[in-house]
């Protein structure tokens, strides 16, 4: 079990170069199950998630080849259609291997998902939408086992826009029969990667990057190679961390129009921000402004970054008040951030955090991947020495974040550690 020392007050300042979007690559990789193939994957990022995700799909019978950023996936030799308990408990998005398993070869057995440790987040849009299509489901000792013939396409409203259930939607519904439409579908920019790559292997989908999408299935997809969007989380976590160090910062091969809503609040906060066609630059202010945020559906705040909101607004000056409407038992963090003397209040899915002169270093414990960040955050300008227990939490989505942290200047190392 690895933990990070981090010794705070480092400046940071420099460029960095984001990554590949994790939640990109995690549809994409199961979309490959829908057509026999071979699949050249570039700017993959290299992530637990991504190799959860690969050791799935191999367990499946596709033989795949990961190095260097590049991923190779050949689908010619599937022969299970089981997604076992012991690697879909790693990770939600296991769930995504449903909809293109019972597409293409008419069955799927799909453990319950697990790989939060926040909150129960339900699949019943997924697997209502999945019965609209002709998708028999039954749940026996904690599977989903779905059975049908060719789907035919339906009319599915989501009552809840959902990022994983538009995408299993989206992927079953492209071999379907008929037409498919999609009503209150997620426009996350990984949805919208997701669709332009099934476009590419020869779906019909109309309305992309909106709330409508119609898809008129085809009888056959061709493997195609991609290249994997820039991670607009990891993006505006590393700007965060340029503003919280007081220091200045320019994230790379990112996509700007991708972080409106974060860049948005960034300035509101004091930051001057130069914005490019592929980066952005931050220049923090010496002093900190409060300012609220309440998470939404994209294009609104991420929840994905509300951990490390709520990290910066520690230290500024007056009073901010942080809501969560996506997930409301997402703040595992705040007891943690308490202990390095952040002032903190919460109630229920609303915390109010006070601006404190200063954090102190301690010994606090990751929760959950965003989690991770926002203590790892803190720990770079908290006073002394912080030590952050349970870093596998942030390798799920942050690739080697301590050595681009130490490129940006910060003092950040990894250990191994008995602790746990």
């Amino acid at each position: 079990m690895d933990k990070f020392i981090i010794k705070g007050g480092k400046r940071l300042k420099g460029e960095i170069e984001i990554s590949g979007a994790k939640n990109a690559a995690l549809a994409l990789m199961p979309a490959t199950l829908l057509a026999n193939g071979i699949y050249n994957f570039t700017n993959m990022p290299n992530l637990r998630d991504v190799k959860t995700m690969a050791s799935l799909l191999n367990r499946l019978g596709v033989d795949i080849r990961f190095r260097l950023h590049r991923m190779t996936l050949n689908t010619k030799s599937i022969n299970k259609y089981e997604a076992p308990y012991e690697l879909v408990k790693k990770m939600r998005a296991s769930i995504y291997v449903l909809g293109p398993l019972v597409a293409r070869y008419g069955y799927a057995k799909v453990s319950m998902p697990g790989g939060c440790a926040w909150g129960p987040r339900p699949i019943n849009l997924h697997l209502e939408g999945l019965s609209k299509l002709g998708v028999k489901i039954e749940l026996d000792q904690g599977y989903i086992i779905a059975k049908a013939n060719r789907l035919t396409g339906n009319n599915i409203t989501f009552d809840v826009s959902s990022v994983g259930a538009t995408g299993n939607i989206l992927m079953a519904s492209v071999l379907a029969r008929g037409t498919t439409i999609i009503e209150n579908a997620a426009i996350e920019p990984e949805i919208t990667a997701l669709a332009e790559f099934l476009l590419k292997m020869g779906a019909k989908i109309s309305g992309i990057g909106t709330r409508r999408l119609e898809i008129e299935g085809v009888d056959e997809l061709t493997p195609v190679d991609e290249k994997m969007i820039p991670d607009r989380i990891e993006a505006g976590t590393f700007l965060i961390a340029g503003a919280i160090t007081k220091g200045e910062v320019t994230v790379t091969k990112c996509n700007p129009e991708n972080l409106t809503a974060i860049l948005e609040k960034l300035k509101a906060v004091g930051c001057r921000l130069e914005i490019g066609n592929d980066s952005v630059k931050l220049k923090a202010p010496k002093i900190l402004k409060s300012v609220d945020v309440k998470t939404e559906i994209y294009p609104g705040f991420p929840t994905d970054m509300q951990a490390q909101w709520i990290a910066l607004m520690t230290l500024a000056s007056g009073t901010s008040v942080v809501t969560d409407t996506i997930y409301y038992d997402r703040f595992k963090h705040v007891p943690e951030l308490m202990r390095l003397g952040a002032d903190i209040e919460l109630h229920e899915n609303v915390a109010v955090v006070r601006g404190v002169r200063k954090l102190i270093g301690a010994k606090v414990m990751s929760t959950d991947l965003r989690a991770s960040a926002s203590l790892i955050l803190a720990g770079l300008v908290a006073e002394g020495t912080t030590e952050v227990l349970r870093v596998y939490h942030i390798d799920r989505g942050y690739e080697f974040i301590e050595k681009k942290l130490r490129a940006l200047g910060a003092d950040i190392r990894r250990v191994s550690s008995k602790e746990y």
